[in-house]
C-alpha cells in the first residue's frame, strides 16, 4: 500500500483491513515522501498489529513504493490497496475464496462503491457501474482499451502469476492501466466476486485528479502502445474514425510509427 500525505483517511483505510474476517494477512506499506502526519500513524498502528509493516519510499512515486513494498512482502497471495480506501469486511475473505477455487492463471477482482463526502459526479457513477457490470458479465478483456477494466486497489493474484506477468515494474504511468494490459498479454484470465468488496473514496486531493501521470492524455499514450504491440494487424488497413484533438493526435502518432 502505498502512502503518500493520506493522513486524513488512513487511520480508517487501515482499521478497515484490521477488520476483516480473514486475519492471515500483512499489510507492507511503504510512506512515500509524506508531509503530513501519515508516517506516525503508520508507525502507531505497526507497533500495536505484527502484520503491519511500514517502510519509507527508497525512490519517489507510487511506482518505486510498489516495487519496495512488493519486494518485502511474504506472502504468496498478492494485493495491492490504496491508503484513502476502505475495504468491506469480507473483501480478502472473498477474493481469496474465489481465487482458491479458479487456480492459478487467474486475477480475482469484485464490484467497487465509490463514496464521496461531497457527493459524486456522474463520471464516477458511469465508471463505478461500468466496472460492476464487467463483473456480472466477466468481459473485461473485451473492454480492455475503452478504460481500465480492474480497479487498480480490488484484485487478488498468486505470486507466481504476478511475477509472470511483470509485477508492480511498470516503466510509465497510469501504473494501474498499464498492470491491466500485462496481466492480459501474460494470458491471465479474470474471475470475479459478485458482491461489492471494495469502497473507493474521492475526493479532492485524489492523485487520479490532480497528478498529471494520470491525465486524459497518458491513457491515451498507454492505449496506443498497447494496440501496436498486441492488436495492431498490418495486413488489414487501419482507419482512424474522428477527426478531433485526439483524432489528429492518433494519425501523427500513427505516422511516427510508419502506419498507413
Amino acid at each position: 500500500m502505498p502512502v503518500k500525505n493520506a493522513g486524513l483517511y488512513l487511520e480508517d483505510c487501515i482499521t478497515s483491513i484490521k477488520n476483516q474476517t480473514e486475519s492471515n494477512w500483512e499489510l507492507i506499506a511503504v510512506n512515500d515522501g509524506s508531509i503530513d502526519n501519515s508516517e506516525t500513524i503508520l508507525h502507531r498502528f505497526s507497533r500495536a498489529d505484527e502484520r503491519i509493516k511500514y517502510l519509507n519510499n527508497k525512490g519517489s512515486g507510487i511506482i518505486e513504493a510498489l516495487k519496495y513494498g512488493y519486494a518485502e512482502s511474504q506472502g504468496i497471495l498478492i494485493h495491492r490497496m490504496d491508503a484513502d480506501d476502505l475495504m468491506v469486511p469480507k473483501k480478502l475473505a472473498l477474493l481469496k475464496a474465489r481465487l482458491l477455487e479458479v487456480g492459478k492463471g487467474k486475477v480475482v477482482t469484485g464490484k467497487v462503491e465509490y463514496f464521496a463526502a461531497e457527493g459524486l459526479n456522474d463520471g464516477y457513477l458511469k465508471y463505478q457501474n461500468w466496472l460492476n457490470e464487467l463483473c456480472d458479465q466477466e468481459t473485461h478483456w473485451r473492454e480492455l482499451f475503452k478504460e481500465c477494466v480492474i480497479a487498480s486497489p480490488n484484485w487478488l493474484i498468486h505470486k507466481s502469476d504476478f511475477e509472470k506477468c511483470g509485477a508492480f515494474n511498470s516503466d510509465g504511468y497510469p501504473e494501474d492501466y498499464d498492470l491491466v494490459f500485462r496481466m492480459f498479454q501474460s494470458g491471465l484470465q479474470v474471475a470475479t466476486v459478485d458482491t461489492i468488496t471494495h469502497l473507493w473514496r474521492d475526493h479532492k486531493e485524489r492523485s487520479s485528479r490532480n497528478d498529471d501521470n494520470y491525465g486524459a492524455y497518458t491513457f491515451f499514450e498507454i492505449k496506443l502502445r498497447y494496440f501496436l504491440a498486441l492488436k495492431y494487424d498490418n495486413i488489414r488497413p487501419l482507419m482512424v474514425w474522428g477527426a478531433g484533438k485526439k483524432g489528429k493526435d492518433l494519425a501523427k502518432k500513427l505516422k511516427e510509427n510508419d502506419i498507413p
